[in-house]
């Protein structure tokens, strides 16, 4: 019969959140995700408004009068910038599946970009909306 010894050996631990340096293009990447995710509640909003269009005058103010409240406009902004981020990350995708643009300090300044044109992009219609009366 074998000698084993009854005693529980340590197993290795791998990485996890507590111990893992983040960077750039792994946030992007998670944020990536999470402004699809909010786009699905967009469109759960987008459903909404086209529902209360088609029951009428009364319910159609009633729905524009909240997404018109500051609570409203805080959502429709939120989304607005996920709307663009997630548009600018699905392009830096893109162009990582040419091949391109995979070196690190590459990747990093497109993480960049994406997002300073997610932030830029949300600021100027929410400007070009307020100059036009939209809000």
């Amino acid at each position: 019969m074998s000698d084993v010894s009854k005693t529980i050996r340590a197993r290795p631990i791998s990485p996890h959140v507590q111990v893992w340096r983040w960077h750039l293009t792994a946030i992007t990447s998670i944020m990536h995700r999470i402004t699809g995710v909010a786009l699905y509640v967009g469109t759960l909003i987008l459903a909404g408004w086209t529902i209360a269009l088609a029951f009428g005058p009364e319910s159609y103010a009633a729905y524009m009068g909240l997404l018109g409240s500051p609570l409203g406009k805080l959502v429709l902004f939120g989304l607005s910038l996920a709307v663009f981020f997630h548009l600018a990350k699905g392009v830096q995708h893109l162009i990582w599946d040419t091949g391109l643009a995979l070196k690190v300090p590459t990747a990093n300044a497109g993480a960049v970009a994406t997002v300073a044109f997610a932030l830029v992009a949300t600021v100027v219609v929410w400007i070009i909306a307020a100059m036009t009366g939209a809000l």
